[in-house]
């Protein structure tokens, strides 16, 4: 009886050590993809070793590569105002973003009059950390040329995101070669995200 209980023991924790792995290659999606919302200062290293990317090559200043991560994009109107949501992370994105680009040091003024207008009637819209933003490459082009999906407008091809790299300035992902690095200097755009759980 002990021999068959155990048998039974051993059989179950390996159905549910195999159940994300089945689930992944029959094409579910897993429930989170654990994506940081909140802004670090982090290290070239640590960029290179984020969890949900595939790195084509590396470079001194960051990689070039894409997210792993299985979209569900669904494109909503709000009000007058139209979103992307993204049922795989949990977030909602502005399908396009800042019409103009801008210096680093602009992307805290832009993001409080971007809230004060309430856009698709939310207030708590900020710049995407360096996972977010880098969960958008997609691992072909796909869109004009850019390595990002069909939902989002193509101007914005170059984005700030709201960590900072230890070598000094910010975070920054390019969406025309997959090409994610750190500077301070660039004029880039600005596509605001939220949760949307």
């Amino acid at each position: 009886m002990k021999k068959y209980l155990l048998i039974h023991v051993v059989m179950f924790s390996l159905i549910s050590l195999l159940a994300p792995i089945t689930a992944l290659a029959s094409g579910e999606k897993l429930p989170s993809t654990g994506l940081r919302s909140s802004y670090m200062n982090l290290s070239v290293p640590q960029v290179q070793s984020m969890p949900n990317i595939a790195i084509r090559k590396k470079k001194v200043w960051g990689f070039y590569g894409h997210s792993t991560i299985q979209h569900e994009y669904e494109t909503k109107t709000i009000g007058n105002n139209r979103v992307v949501i993204d049922h795989t992370t949990g977030l909602m994105w502005h399908p396009s973003g800042s019409d103009d680009y801008m210096k680093s040091n602009e992307i805290k003024k832009w993001i409080r009059s971007f809230n004060r207008r309430g856009y698709a009637g939310h207030y708590d819209w900020r710049v995407p950390t360096l996972e977010e933003a880098v969960s958008l490459l997609e691992p072909s082009e796909k869109n004009g040329g850019l390595y990002i999906d069909t939902v989002f407008d193509i101007k914005q091809r170059w984005l700030w995101t709201g960590d900072s790299c230890r070598s000094g300035g910010i975070w920054r992902v390019y969406f025309d070669d997959g090409y994610v690095d750190w500077g301070d200097v660039s004029y880039l755009f600005v596509r605001p995200v939220r949760s949307a759980r």
